[in-house]
C-alpha cells in the first residue's frame, strides 16, 4: 500500500464508500441523511450496465417504506412477481408464494438496477454531506501507522486523494479494496456458469415460470414483458465446449427447455449476443481492519440462486450505517465497531450462502448430470402443500435476520 500524499487534489471526509452500487448507495445516502460526510466514488461515468442483479426484494421495499419513499420509488417503471414457479419436465411447480410475507410488498419488484442507483444517488444528493464522483476509480488505499486513512484515485482530470476516518469498500466480488488491504477469502467453490442472453418476446405470451427443468438442463427466464432475460446453466468452464457445438444447438435447448419461445429464439445469432457469467461464492475471513470495511459482495460474493445478492449487500448497508453512524459524527470508528458489523451480518450471510452451495450441489449441478434430479414426491409436496411454499418466499423475500431503518435525520 502507498503511504504517498502528492496529487492534484485533495479532499477530507468521515467516510469514503469505494463503489457505488447497491451496498454503496444506500450506505452514501443513509450516511448523509444522519448528517455524516460522505464521499461516494464510483469509477463509470454512469450506472448503465447490463448484468447487474435488477430484483428489488420485499425486505428492500420494506427499508423503502421504513424511509418514506416506497410510493415515490414504485412510479419507477416495474414489474411484480408475487409467486416463483418452475416447469419441471414440462410439470409446472410453484415454488414461493409471497402472499404471505410480513411487508408492505408481497411481491419481488424487477427494474434495471441504474434506475434504482440513480433513485438513491438522487436522494443523497439532496442532504449537503453526500458527495458523488463518477468516473473516479480507487487505485490504491493509504496506511499511516497500521491504520486505513484514505483512497488515492483517479479521474479524468488527474489524481485524487481522499482523506478519511473510515474507508468502506463495496466494490463488488473482485474487490480492489479488500485485494489491496490484504484481507483473506475463503472460495468455496461453485460447480455452475451461467450464460446470460436475451431472447425477444411475443406479446401475445402471457407471465411465464421462472426455472425450466428437463433433461438435465436448467434455465431461468425473466420476463420483461417484449424481451425474456435469460441465464442457462453451463457446467463451470465449459463455454467452450459449448461454442463449439454451435449456436443452433443453444437455441435447440433453450427451445427444448421452453418451447412457447419458438422461432424467437432464432434472433439470437451470435455469440456476442451471449454473455459468459462466472459464478463465485466466497467469504472474507475477517471484513475489517483498523481504518476499513468491506460489505456486499466486497465482503461475500453471491451466487445468482435466489437473486439475493443485490437485497444482501443492502442489508449490509444498512447494519453498517445503524451501527455506526453514532461514531462517524464524531470521528474515527474503532475496530470493535468494525467487528459488530460484521457479527451482526456474518450469519444471515453464512445461511443464504450454505443454501446457494446446496442448490448448487443437490439441484444444479446433479440436473447436468442426472436428468431426474428432482423426486416425484418433492414435485407433489410443492404442488399440494402450499405451507411448503412460505419457507423459501421468505428466505428469498426477506430473508435471515433483516434490518430496519433505526438512523434519523439529521
Amino acid at each position: 500500500m502507498s503511504t504517498a500524499s502528492q496529487s492534484q487534489e485533495t479532499i477530507t471526509t468521515r467516510c469514503c464508500v469505494v463503489g457505488g452500487g447497491p451496498a454503496g448507495m444506500m450506505l452514501g445516502f443513509l450516511l448523509a441523511r444522519s448528517g455524516v460526510e460522505v464521499v461516494v466514488l464510483e469509477k463509470h461515468r454512469d450506472f448503465l450496465r447490463d448484468f447487474r442483479g435488477d430484483t428489488i426484494h420485499p425486505s428492500t421495499l420494506e427499508l423503502l417504506a421504513e424511509l418514506g419513499l416506497l410510493t415515490e420509488f414504485l412510479q419507477l417503471p416495474h414489474q411484480e412477481l408475487r409467486a416463483v414457479q418452475a416447469t419441471v419436465n414440462g410439470q409446472t411447480v410453484p415454488i414461493a408464494d409471497f402472499a404471505h410475507l410480513p411487508t408492505q410488498c408481497k411481491f419481488i419488484a424487477f427494474m434495471p438496477q441504474w434506475d434504482f442507483l440513480n433513485f438513491l444517488a438522487a436522494k443523497g444528493k439532496q442532504y449537503p454531506t453526500f458527495r458523488l464522483h463518477l468516473q473516479t476509480e480507487a487505485t490504491d488505499l493509504m496506511e499511516e501507522k497500521g491504520a486505513i486513512v484514505g483512497v488515492q484515485a483517479t479521474t479524468p482530470t488527474g489524481k485524487l486523494i481522499i482523506r478519511a476516518d473510515l474507508v468502506v469498500g463495496t466494490d463488488g466480488r473482485n474487490s480492489l479494496v479488500r485485494q489491496k488491504a490484504g484481507l483473506s477469502v475463503q472460495d468455496f467453490g461453485v460447480p455452475i456458469d451461467v450464460l446470460w442472453m436475451r431472447i425477444p418476446k411475443d406479446p401475445a405470451i402471457g407471465e411465464m415460470s421462472l426455472g425450466y427443468f428437463k433433461s438435465g438442463k436448467f434455465m431461468v427466464l425473466i420476463d420483461r414483458h417484449d424481451y425474456f432475460q435469460c441465464g442457462y446453466i453451463i457446467p463451470k468452464g465449459q463455454f467452450d465446449s459449448i461454442k463449439q457445438r454451435g449456436i443452433a444447438a443453444l437455441q435447440a435447448d433453450i427451445r427444448e427447455l421452453a418451447p412457447f419461445v419458438g422461432d424467437q429464439v432464432n434472433e439470437l445469432n451470435s455469440w456476442d449476443q451471449v454473455s459468459l457469467l462466472t459464478v463465485k461464492v466466497d467469504r472474507l475471513r475477517q471484513w475489517y481492519k483498523p481504518g476499513l470495511l468491506c460489505i456486499g459482495d466486497a465482503a461475500h460474493a453471491m451466487s445468482p440462486a435466489g437473486g439475493v445478492g443485490v437485497n444482501m449487500a443492502i442489508q449490509d448497508a444498512v447494519a453498517t450505517a445503524n451501527l455506526l453512524t453514532g461514531s462517524l459524527q464524531e470521528g474515527p470508528v474503532g475496530v470493535q465497531q468494525l467487528a459488530s458489523v460484521q457479527r451482526r451480518r456474518q450469519w444471515p450471510v453464512r445461511v443464504i450462502q450454505a443454501g446457494q452451495i446446496a442448490v448448487h450441489k443437490r439441484l444444479i449441478n446433479a440436473s447436468i448430470t442426472q436428468p431426474a434430479v428432482v423426486p416425484p414426491y418433492i414435485i407433489w409436496l410443492f404442488r399440494h402443500v402450499p405451507l411448503i411454499r412460505r419457507l423459501p418466499a421468505y428466505l428469498i423475500g426477506i430473508g435471515p435476520r433483516p434490518e430496519h431503518i433505526r438512523t434519523t435525520v439529521n
